[in-house]
């Protein structure tokens, strides 16, 4: 397609330039009506904040995203651009991308006047159109909006007054598109403060001087609630003139955080086969959620989505450790895996006191232990299910599917298993627990030439078995042991971290 490179050109071609609210409102009508994605890979929002963006948009509103960490403000912020027209037309060698038909600073206005309609054009891409700041305690006045440049007054022998010796800030570089302030509340109060004209007349001011320039702008700010952050507040002030604050939240189910996580994690290695067991992404999203309702974790920190992406990345890696050891070519997690996955959760957690004094790694690993607990419990009979009396009958069946394996390890048995056995050996230690590849089979429908997924089902069963108080559990240099409980309550071992607690 060739652009016309002149505004007379440009009128000739009848284009007709719009606010870039009215442009964005547009294009998402036009996404509305043919039913395009307006934002992938934004999951679990489809019933909540998506349509309160569609109608902020609609209203052509500016926006605060106002959430906890990890909640995908960022990435919602950053995919507003493709609401914008591919390209559209500025003044060429404007810093401000001035509007052919109605041009803000001097520069252009004295470039139209004098030359009328020869003005030559350029053109924009959308994703020049976008600017974004991290708000920081250092962000000045000068960043945002511009300053006097004295070298450049000087060297054009201009007063301070004059428009030509502005240095443009952030804000203005972006005319005619999106702008967006990442954490708000970290930006200084006197900075908010300078915010106030953008907001509402729309122009800057430099220094005091009489400098107005009308700005076409749709402003965007992320931040954690007010309360929630202790680095910095943002001034009600400013909050009155954001027309839309839109609540973020985390998933809520358990299906929405494995497919954020599928999509976020890197989980494909190489050339080796990766095989998750469903349950494991169960796990591991059942983990956060118990960290965002435990009262070890700062709650008004919130747990963010990286807790689950780190943790099984982490969880795969070691799997793949262990089959580079091992000559196998095929990645597939085991229960005594989860242990390596904790460096991904321990700096994702912000602890309130009782928990700092258990310590991260405690805590993550009590998160774990109740996680594997509860997915254990939609797989299996609850080992720790109370029956009536007029149940016998249901209770005596339920004890049975678990009376093989606890026998086995009540008459002094035990199994260890290391996070590095080859799968011949892995599967041969749990053979050795009675009942235990029957009941796994009966209830996870695991073919037998599934070997690898077998083997990790029954260790499964065991850690349910340890986290329900069945079995007792020691971990002791990369070896898990299974063992009698009552035996290891006797020897002062074998209690739950949860019991610890």
């Amino acid at each position: 397609m060739r652009f016309p490179t002149s505004i007379g050109a440009l009128r000739r071609d009848g284009y007709t330039v719009l606010p870039v609210k009215d442009e964005i409102r547009n294009n998402l009508i036009r996404k509305l009506e043919t039913h395009e994605p307006l934002f992938p890979g934004i999951i679990g929002y489809g019933q909540t904040v998506v349509p309160s963006l569609v109608n902020a948009i609609l209203a052509r509103h500016d926006i605060l995203l106002l959430g906890l960490r990890g909640q995908a403000k960022s990435r919602i912020v950053r995919q507003l651009p493709s609401l914008l027209d591919e390209d559209i037309p500025f003044i060429k060698g404007c810093e401000i991308n001035d509007n052919p038909y109605k041009p803000a600073c001097k520069r252009c206005a004295d470039l139209v006047k004098e030359h009328g309609d020869d003005v030559e054009i350029d053109w924009l891409h959308r994703d020049r159109r976008f600017g974004e700041k991290l708000a920081t305690p250092d962000v000045t006045i000068a960043d945002l909006i511009g300053d006097i440049d004295p070298i450049k007054a000087a060297s054009q022998r201009l007063h301070y007054s004059h428009e030509g010796a502005i240095h443009y800030g952030i804000i203005p570089r972006t005319n005619r598109g999106i702008f967006a302030i990442n954490e708000l509340p970290d930006l200084q109060p006197r900075i908010q403060v300078g915010l106030f004209n953008i907001m509402e007349e729309k122009d800057i001011q430099i220094r005091g001087f009489n400098v107005r320039i009308p700005l076409d702008l749709m402003i965007v700010f992320t931040a954690n609630p007010e309360d929630y952050t202790s680095r910095g507040n943002l001034i009600t002030p400013l909050k009155d003139r954001i027309d839309s604050q839109i609540l973020t939240h985390y998933p809520r189910t358990i299906e929405d955080a494995i497919k954020i996580t599928e999509q976020e994690a890197w989980i494909q290695r190489d050339s080796r086969t990766v095989q998750i067991p469903h349950y494991f992404k169960e796990i591991i999203e059942q983990a956060a959620f118990e960290a965002r309702k435990s009262e070890y974790v700062d709650q008004k920190s919130g747990v963010s989505a990286r807790f689950t992406i780190s943790a099984m990345e982490n969880l795969v890696s070691n799997a793949e450790r262990r089959a580079i050891l091992v000559g196998d070519r095929t990645i597939a997690p085991r229960i005594c895996d989860l242990a390596h996955a904790l460096p991904g959760m321990t700096g994702k957690v912000e602890l309130v006191f009782e928990g700092e004094q258990e310590g991260p790694a405690k805590v993550s690993k009590a998160l774990t232990g109740k996680a594997v607990r509860e997915v254990f419990k939609q797989y299996f009979p609850d080992p720790l299910l109370k029956r009536s009396k007029h149940q016998g009958e249901s209770r005596q069946h339920e004890d049975s599917e678990y009376s093989k394996i606890i026998s086995w390890f009540e008459a002094g048995n035990k199994t260890e298993i290391a996070d590095d056995m080859p799968l011949d050996r892995y599967l041969d230690e749990l053979d050795r627990v009675k009942g235990l590849r029957e009941l796994t089979k009966k209830h996870m429908k695991i073919s037998e030439a599934n070997r690898y997924e077998l083997a990790s089902a029954m260790e499964f069963v065991l850690d349910g078995l340890h986290q329900s108080s069945r079995i007792a559990k020691d971990e002791v240099d990369r070896v898990t042991a299974y063992k009698d409980l009552i035996g290891s309550i006797f020897a002062g071992k074998g209690k739950s971290i949860e019991e610890e607690f």
